[in-house]
């Protein structure tokens, strides 16, 4: 089915002569190493976030639309299997440095205490499920949800498999996009950044907030500790 839907929105696919930059790059490791090149690049964009994945997953659907080293499906497995290496690779890490020595770099930070390191343990102990699940499928998320996980020593199957299925459906959606969309794979890439300036705008409005709490709440302690001197 999948199959029938590319030479529809896709009648004619731009070369790879055509692409510049991280775009040519990307699909030269690809027509070099097929799949394998695809799971290196995963991989190497869970551990450093700035290699877009919004631009390697369609570039994979739009080389796979060429039908010369790999299928759709393969693609999607390859993908699959190096954004699972990079986030276990980032889990191990953060399991590594631990608890203990997280714990105390970030009651270092201005304004956290331990009861913020508390709830922050707590939540994502409760949720942690659904945290990797969905954070999978979020752009700055994505990579970055793998450290929690690993601090708090998340249960190593659960982990790997809310991981492999939220992984397997980001991928899917934007490999699809890329497939069926051919030389007009680029459009993906304008509708993610969208999402991911909308994220990130979220994230910011939240730190902001939750600054301005923190602050409010202290000067109110203080006040409250003068009064009763």
């Amino acid at each position: 089915m999948l199959v029938q839907v590319n030479p529809i929105l896709a009648q004619s696919s731009t070369s790879t002569q055509d692409l510049s930059g991280v775009a040519a790059w990307t699909v030269s490791i690809m027509e070099s190493l097929g799949g394998i090149g695809i799971a290196l690049l995963i991989a190497a964009e869970n551990l450093f976030p700035p290699i877009p994945s919004e631009v390697i997953l369609p570039l994979a659907g739009f080389t796979a639309s060429q039908g010369t080293q790999f299928g759709i499906v393969a693609a999607i497995i390859w993908a699959t299997l190096g954004s699972v290496v990079g986030a276990v690779l980032l889990y191990g890490a953060a399991r590594w440095i631990g608890r203990e020595r997280t714990r105390a770099i970030m009651a270092k930070l201005p304004l956290f205490d331990t009861s913020d390191i508390d709830k922050t343990e707590a939540f994502f102990n409760k949720h942690n499920r659904s945290t990797v699940f969905f954070g999978r499928m979020l752009p700055i998320f994505r990579s970055l949800i793998s450290l929690p996980a690993g601090v708090v020593k998340m249960n190593m199957p659960l982990f790997l498999l809310f991981t492999t299925v939220g992984s397997a459906i980001w991928n899917t959606a934007l490999i699809y996009a890329g497939y069926a969309l051919g030389e007009n794979w680029s459009l993906v890439e304008d509708y993610i950044g969208i999402l991911t300036k909308i994220v990130a705008a979220i994230v910011v409005l939240a730190i902001v907030v939750w600054i301005v709490l923190k602050i409010r709440r202290n000067k109110s302690e203080t006040h409250g500790t003068g009064v009763e001197r």
